[in-house]
C-alpha cells in the first residue's frame, strides 16, 4: 500500500509541471496589414478591442520605418482577426508568423553616430544652432561628438556638438 500512495503522489506533481510549461509558452507574432500612415490608429483600436473583450493579445508593435504594418503578439490568429475585424484602416492579417529575432532590428535602436560619415549634410536639432544645416568635418566616436561647418553662416567656424543633436539630411555623394 505504501508503494501505491507514492505513485499517486507522483502523478499530481507531473500535472503541475505540465501546467507550468503551458504558462511559460509565449504568444506568436502576426502581421496586420493597414493603410500607410494609419498604423498607430489601428494599433490603438486593436488594443481597445482586445482589452474590452479580454482577448489574449500580449503586445502590439508599430514601427516608424515599416509603413502599413502592425505586429501583434497573440495566442492565436483568430484573436488577431477578431480584434481587427471592422476597423476601418485594418486591411488583412498576413498568413504566417514573424520570428521575434526578425523584429529586433526595428526594436533595438542604433546610435546616430554609427550612421554618420564625414561629408554628410546634417541639420542641427538642438542647442543654439538649432535649425541650421551643416557639413560634417570630423567624427569622434568615443566621445560621441561631431565637428561641423555651418553652411548657412557667413564665416565657416568649426563647431563641435554631441551627435544626438544632429539629423541626417543627405549622405555624402560618391564621385
Amino acid at each position: 500500500m505504501g508503494e501505491e500512495v507514492e505513485k499517486t503522489e507522483e502523478k499530481p506533481v507531473e500535472k503541475e509541471e505540465k501546467v507550468e510549461e503551458k504558462k511559460v509558452e509565449k504568444g506568436k507574432v502576426y502581421v496586420l496589414k493597414t493603410t500607410a500612415g494609419q498604423e498607430l490608429n489601428v494599433a490603438n483600436m486593436v488594443y481597445m478591442r482586445a482589452s474590452s473583450a479580454k482577448l489574449p493579445i500580449y503586445s502590439i508593435l508599430v514601427t516608424e520605418s515599416l509603413k502599413g504594418y502592425v505586429f501583434i503578439e497573440a495566442a492565436g490568429p483568430h484573436f488577431v482577426d477578431e480584434a481587427a475585424s471592422g476597423i476601418k484602416h485594418a486591411k488583412q492579417r498576413l498568413s504566417g508568423l514573424v520570428k521575434i529575432s526578425e523584429l529586433e532590428k526595428f526594436i533595438v535602436t542604433k546610435p546616430i553616430i554609427e550612421e554618420l560619415d564625414i561629408g554628410d549634410t546634417v541639420e542641427v536639432v538642438g542647442g543654439p544652432f538649432k535649425g541650421m544645416r551643416a557639413k560634417i568635418t570630423r567624427i569622434d566616436k568615443p566621445k560621441n561628438e561631431v565637428t561641423l561647418e555651418l553652411l548657412e553662416a557667413t564665416i565657416t567656424l568649426p563647431i563641435t556638438i554631441h551627435a544626438d543633436y544632429v539629423r541626417i539630411v543627405s549622405k555624402k555623394k560618391e564621385e
